[in-house]
Formats: C-alpha cells, sequence, structure tokens
C-alpha cells in the first residue's frame, strides 16, 4: 500500500499520524471525563434530593398526614431527571407517591436503615433513603444551654423515602458529547489535513517537478530542464539534475554524430568496395538496371564492359596478398583518372571490373575501351625491387532497345571477355550472339550445370580396361586403368573427352576425382575379399586441379590411413602437363603416398621434348607414352623413333613403360619387338563396365 503512494501522499500521511493519533486520545479522555461527569453529577443530585426528602417527609409519616407528604413530594418531583417519588412505611407499605417509578418492598428488601441505598439500572437509578425518628431524653431540671442528650437516646426507622431517577437525559448529555467530540475532532483533522496538504504541496512541488524532469529525460526528452527553486539539499539536488541532462544531451548529441557518421559509412560501404574505392557489383547492378531502363523506354544506346586483369594471379602468387591488393588500389586510381563525368566504373570482384559508358555509341565504346587498355598496359607495377608488367582482357557488349535483361547482359560481356582472354589477353572482344568463340564458352558452361547434375543425381560410373604385359609372364599381378564415363538424363554414356574439358577449365575436377578416389577405394576393398589369390593394381588418373588442392590431398591421406592395406594395390595417373608445372607439389604428394605402398605412373608422355629435362627429378614407376605417337609406328618411321627413344631413356632411369592406344595387330607386334613393358588400348581390351571385374556389394 505505502509503495503505491506518491511522496506528497506520504508526506501527507506523516503529517496527518501524529495529529490523528493525538487527536483520538484527546477525544478518547474528553469523552470519557465528560460521561463520568455527567453521570457522577445526576448520582450526587439523586441522593442530595433523597438525603433532603428523608428528614423532610418524616414529619408525614409520623403523623400519618399525607397531604403535607403528597406536597412534599410534588415539589421533589419537580426537579429534573425525577421521574418518581415515593413514601413507604417502615412495613413496606406504600404510603404516598408522585410521577412513575418501579419500587421493590423495602422491607423484603432489608434495606439499610442508616443509609440510602441505591439500585441501578440501565435506563434509571432508584434510591431508598432511611426515615428514621431520634428519641432523646432530656433533663427538664436543667437549663436549655446546659441540656445534653442522655445516654439513653434512641433511632426508630419509620419507613422509606423513594426516588427513581431516569438517565436518559445523561445518556443523551453523553452522546452529544460524544458527537460534539467527533464533530470538534473531524474540524480539527480537516484543518490539519488541509495544513497537512499546504505543507506538503510546498515540500513536494519541487521534487514532483524533479521527479517529472527525470522521467521526461528518461523517456529521451534531454533538452527537459527543472526550475531552480531550493538553495541548500535541494537546489544541489536541482542542478544535478539540469547539469546531468545537458551532460546527456551533449552526449546524444555526440552519439547521433557519430550515428549519423556511421550511418553513412555503412551506406556508402553498402554502395562501394572497400579496397578500392569504387562502387560494387550490387550498385554496379542497380545503375545498369537503369541504364538499360532508358535504353529500352527512350531508344538510348549504351555499352557494358566487362574487364579482366591478366598476370594478377602472378603478383599474388609471387608476392603475396598485399602486393595484389595495392595493385587493385593503383589501377582503380589510375582507371578512374581516365573516366568521363557520366560513367561509372565498378570492382565486380578479385581483379574483374565492369565500365558502363551512357549515351555512348559501340564505336566510341571501343576507342575507350582501348584507351583503358593501353593505359593499364603501359602501367608499371613496383613491389620491393621488382617491377611488373599487367594487361586487361575487356568484353564488351552493346545496350539498347533489343538488350535483354542486366543479368545476361553481364553474362554476355562476361563471356565476351572470356574469349579476349583465350584468344591471347589483353583484347577487347565485342560480344555478338552468332560468334563461334562464344557459342564453344556457353556449350562448356551448360557442360558445367551438367557435371554438377550428374554429380548429384549419382549419374557417374567407372569402366575398366586392362594394360596388358607384352611377355605374359605367368604370376604377374593384373594392371587395369579405371575409366570414368557420364550416364546422360537419356540413359546414354558419355565419354569423358565430352566433358572433362570444361571441368578443368572451370575447376570441378577436384569434385570428380573425389567422387573416382572413393568409388576406387570401395571397388579395391571388394576386389580384395572376392579375390584374393589374384593381385591386381588399379590405375587412377589425377588432374592438376586436383594435385594443386590441399583439401583433396587430405582427403587422399585420411582415407589410406584408415585403409593402408589398399596402398600397395594402387597406381595414381597424373599428366606429364601437371607434373611439369607443379613439380614441387608433385613430388611432396608422391613421397606421402609412397608411403603407404602406392606407385606412380607419368602419362601422355613425350608432348614436350622438354619434359625429358624434368623425367628425372619425378620418382614415378611408370612412363606412359603418348597415344599420338603410338597409334601410327607402323607406318611412320618418324613417331616409331620416338616411341624407341622413350621407352630407352625409361628403361634406363629404371622404369617400367607403358604405350596407349594400341588400335592394331601390327602397332601390337611392333611394341612386343621394340621391348615395351605394357600394352594398353582396344587391340588388347575394350573398355567393359566395373561389375565385370568386381560385382557391386
Amino acid at each position: 500500500m505505502a509503495a503505491s503512494l506518491g511522496i506528497r501522499g506520504r508526506v501527507i500521511g506523516l503529517a496527518m499520524l501524529p495529529v490523528a493519533i493525538i487527536g483520538i486520545l484527546l477525544l478518547f479522555q474528553l469523552i470519557t471525563s465528560k460521561i463520568d461527569d455527567l453521570d457522577q453529577s445526576l448520582r450526587t443530585r439523586a441522593i442530595a434530593i433523597a438525603r433532603q426528602l428523608a428528614p423532610a417527609a418524616e414529619y408525614g409519616v409520623a403523623s400519618g398526614n399525607i397531604d403535607v407528604l403528597q406536597t412534599l413530594l410534588e415539589k421533589a418531583a419537580i426537579e429534573p431527571d425525577v421521574r418518581g417519588v415515593a413514601v413507604f412505611a417502615d412495613n413496606g407499605q406504600w404510603v404516598a407517591q408522585v410521577g412513575l417509578g418501579t419500587w421493590d418492598d423495602p422491607a423484603k428488601g432489608r434495606l439499610p436503615a442508616d443509609r440510602i441505598h441505591q439500585i441501578e439500572y440501565q435506563d434509571r437509578l432508584v434510591y431508598y433513603a432511611p426515615i428514621t425518628r431520634t428519641e432523646v431524653m432530656v433533663d427538664d431540671f436543667h437549663p436549655l444551654d446546659e441540656r445534653a442528650a442522655q445516654p439513653g437516646s434512641q433511632t426508630r426507622l419509620l419507613g422509606w423515602v423513594g426516588l427513581d431517577v431516569s438517565r436518559s437525559a445523561t445518556i443523551r448529555s453523553q452522546r452529544d458529547a460524544i458527537l460534539r467530540s467527533l464533530a470538534i475532532l473531524l474540524a480539527g483533522l480537516s484543518i490539519s489535513l488541509y495544513l497537512a496538504w499546504l505543507i506538503g504541496r510546498q515540500i513536494t512541488r519541487p521534487i514532483l517537478a524533479l521527479t517529472h524532469t527525470v522521467s521526461r529525460i528518461g523517456e529521451g526528452h534531454l533538452d527537459e530542464r527543472v526550475e531552480q527553486t531550493g538553495q541548500a539539499e535541494l537546489g544541489t539536488l536541482q542542478r544535478g539534475v539540469n547539469h546531468m541532462a545537458a551532460h546527456l544531451q551533449a552526449m546524444q548529441d555526440q552519439m547521433q554524430e557519430k550515428i549519423d557518421q556511421a550511418t553513412a559509412r555503412l551506406v556508402y560501404q553498402a554502395s562501394h568496395d572497400a579496397l578500392t574505392g569504387l562502387i560494387n557489383r550490387r550498385e554496379f547492378e542497380q545503375r545498369l538496371e537503369r541504364t538499360l531502363l532508358s535504353a529500352l523506354q527512350q531508344g538510348r544506346e549504351h555499352a557494358l564492359c566487362y574487364m579482366d586483369l591478366d598476370q594478377f594471379k602472378v603478383i599474388n602468387d609471387s608476392c603475396g596478398h598485399a602486393a595484389g591488393d595495392e595493385l587493385l588500389r593503383q589501377l582503380a586510381l589510375l582507371l578512374k583518372g581516365n573516366l568521363r563525368e557520366r560513367d561509372t566504373l565498378a570492382r565486380l570482384g578479385g581483379d574483374e571490373f565492369a565500365l558502363l559508358l551512357e549515351n555512348c555509341s559501340v564505336e566510341d565504346a571501343l576507342e575507350v575501351a582501348d584507351m583503358f587498355r593501353a593505359e593499364v598496359q603501359r602501367f608499371r607495377f613496383k613491389w620491393g625491387d621488382r617491377i611488373f608488367a599487367v594487361g586487361m582482357s575487356v568484353g564488351m557488349v552493346a545496350i539498347n532497345r533489343d538488350s535483354g535483361t542486366a543479368a545476361s547482359l553481364m553474362s554476355a560481356a562476361d563471356a565476351a571477355c572470356y574469349v579476349a582472354k583465350d584468344r591471347g589477353r589483353n583484347q577487347i572482344h565485342l560480344y555478338e550472339s552468332r560468334d563461334s568463340d562464344l557459342v564453344r564458352h556457353r556449350g562448356e558452361m551448360q557442360w558445367v550445370t551438367r557435371i554438377q547434375r550428374a554429380l548429384e543425381e549419382h549419374r557417374l560410373r567407372l569402366s575398366w580396361q586392362e594394360i596388358r604385359r607384352t611377355d605374359n609372364a605367368e604370376g604377374a599381378a593384373r594392371h587395369v586403368e579405371l575409366l570414368l564415363r557420364m550416364v546422360d538424363e537419356d540413359g546414354s554414356e558419355i565419354l569423358p573427352m565430352a566433358f572433362i574439358p570444361a571441368a578443368e577449365r572451370y575447376s570441378i575436377m577436384p569434385a570428380l576425382d573425389t567422387w573416382v578416389i572413393e568409388e576406387t577405394l570401395g571397388v579395391c576393398k571388394r576386389y580384395l575379399e572376392l579375390k584374393r589369390e589374384l593381385r591386381c593394381l588399379f590405375a587412377i588418373n589425377l588432374s592438376g586441379a586436383s594435385l594443386k588442392d590441399p583439401a583433396f590431398r587430405r582427403m587422399l591421406l585420411a582415407h589410406l590411413e584408415e585403409n593402408p592395406a589398399l596402398g600397395p594395390h594402387l597406381c595414381f595417373e597424373i599428366t606429364e602437363t601437371a607434373a611439369i608445372g607443379n613439380l614441387a607439389v608433385v613430388n611432396g604428394f608422391i613421397d606421402a603416398m609412397r608411403g603407404f605402398g602406392c606407385s606412380f605412373a607419368l602419362d601422355d608422355f613425350g608432348s614436350g621434348l622438354s619434359s625429358f629435362t624434368y623425367l628425372k627429378n619425378l620418382r614415378v614407376d611408370y612412363l606412359k607414352i603418348d597415344g599420338a605417337f603410338v597409334r601410327d609406328i607402323a607406318s611412320n618411321p618418324i613417331d616409331r623413333s620416338m616411341v624407341e627413344a622413350i621407352h630407352r631413356i625409361g628403361h634406363q632411369m629404371g622404369l617400367k613403360t607403358v604405350a596407349e592406344y594400341v588400335e592394331t595387330e601390327p602397332t601390337l607386334a611392333l611394341l612386343r619387338q621394340i621391348g615395351v613393358d605394357y600394352v594398353q588400348g582396344s587391340c588388347v581390351h575394350r573398355p567393359e563396365p566395373l561389375e565385370t571385374l568386381c560385382p557391386p556389394a
């Protein structure tokens, strides 16, 4: 209850509480005293009347004069509060009566004869005063002034005087006294309450003002101030609240300024690239949408350029990302310096930029793009003591009434940039829908989607082809190569050369190689369980992208650590180009795999004579001669000489040689004559489904 009272109510309550307690105690004391006084006054008057009547009635009782008694009683009955008066003989018989009264028989009640007897009722008091006569023995021979009572004097009871006194008037007086006292108390309390309210208002007004001000400040109205009306503690509190509000307002202003600055930064960062300060892809696409809309509605001509730096990866890999970031910053400043006011330059991500040329014909756009390309070509980037030259490939697409969506424009410009890179880099290629290079690029992009869908829908299969020894040695281990196939949506089989180029170009090979590894390990386990007596070596092709991928290498190591017994049954085939381009990585991988007993073959060897230089640094077990030399050795002396040279060098290095693409019997016979260790091709063994080698689990 107290918690719900305000401060003014508490002050008034504290002021009224002692007043109310004192007033109630004084009222109780006053009423009690008044009641006692009224009651005592009634009793005193009644006793006095009874005491006076008793001697006065002695004569009338003694003489039996009723009239005298009646007159005496009538005079007594005139007194206020007297209901009735009566005289009784000594035997209790009623003698005379005036007024009302309810009497008991005095004689039967054995009332005392020497004093007044009182009987108290709720609404009245009854008194019985004894009427007595004292008989004195007097000596007549003594003078009057010497006469004295003699010892033989006697007191005789003649009767009683009854007096009935009403208490109603006294009770009314008591009630009136109580009501008057209560009225006085209420009046006093009302006056005290009013005075307490005035005092409480005077005390609490500044406190309530403080409370209101603090509440408003808490609601965020920091410009609210309290009026300073006090000097002592209250004044100190008021000044403190105002100082606090001023301090909070100053802090809010500072905070709001910081919030506005942060908001502005966030808005800027949402539309700009943090590294170069150029607008980002999201903002660029929005501006492209507006530009495209103006072309569609107003027939204006614009141009979109998609620009990709050449040799950026070389700088990033050789000097680190800090150098790459600095190169991008410097190039952004260089390109911004050549912008027209209405042009838009953006960084799309990585080393890719986009340029939107508004109200610009294709001819003018080609000149602007060539100026940008030439500026980048002349630019030299210095990092430490090294100086780098970079280039820029540009893909351009016109924006006009016939243009599609903004997304299709970006895709077309990206495809045109890809063609510019594919044609030798540092060039500009204008998008044309019938461009054969673009058709090929789009075909590869479609293959990417088909490959990913085949992975998701489990439509990849493995076939096997035997790699046969030419000496037909008995007891030798079986040697097979596992070949990847894709099952099309219509159920037809797709050979790897249809989709592998796209997978290599768009970095899907690690995913394909991962699938091949996991399937091969399962096949190897089943084969060992079913045909323990027939040792088999499973050859698996690995791409250069997978060899360079640390995650792929960790995955393969983890599988072999779980199944170390499978290592001696695995042979990894790596291409010559992948091995030469990543010599350190390949040798590290070979060393790690040899720890599990794996063997290695260098595939497609001989495509470049410079590879002989690197061969001595590659720790492989098999040398697979490129099929381009093997296919025509029966009719082409140069191809035969190449095969003989590769075979001889391989044997000198302790390597087993394998001839691929053996399609005819004369080719097979000539390879046996040369002494090649293994042959592989349709003449030896045509690829079969994997189920014929090892039934599925």
